[in-house]
This record gives C-alpha cells, structure tokens and sequence, in this order.
C-alpha cells in the first residue's frame, strides 16, 4: 500500500512538473527518454541471445 502512495506522489509531481514546462521541452524530453528505454530493451535482447546460445 505504501508502494502505491509513494507512486502516486511520484506520478503527480512529475505530472505537476510536465504541465510548467513548454510543450517542446516536453516532447524532446519525451522522445529521449523513450529512445534510451528502446536502446536498453536492443541490448537486453542481445544479451539474452548471446546468453542462451553460450549455454
């Protein structure tokens, strides 16, 4: 329970955050964000691949 208060704490200051801030530094923060999010998840793939062919 204490998990999802302090997620919603967490979710509505960075929503309070977003909503201050122009729309490009949000999108551009957007975008490397979910950039850096696609670059972890190619990584892991790979790993994993590589992991299981070694084994």
């Amino acid at each position: 329970m204490l998990f999802i208060v302090a997620a919603l704490l967490l979710l509505g200051v960075v929503l309070g955050t977003v909503a201050h801030a122009p729309l490009t530094f949000s999108v551009v923060a957007g975008v490397v964000i979910a950039a850096w999010l696609g670059i972890f998840a190619i990584r892991e793939r790979h790993s994993r691949r590589r992991h299981t062919q070694a084994h």
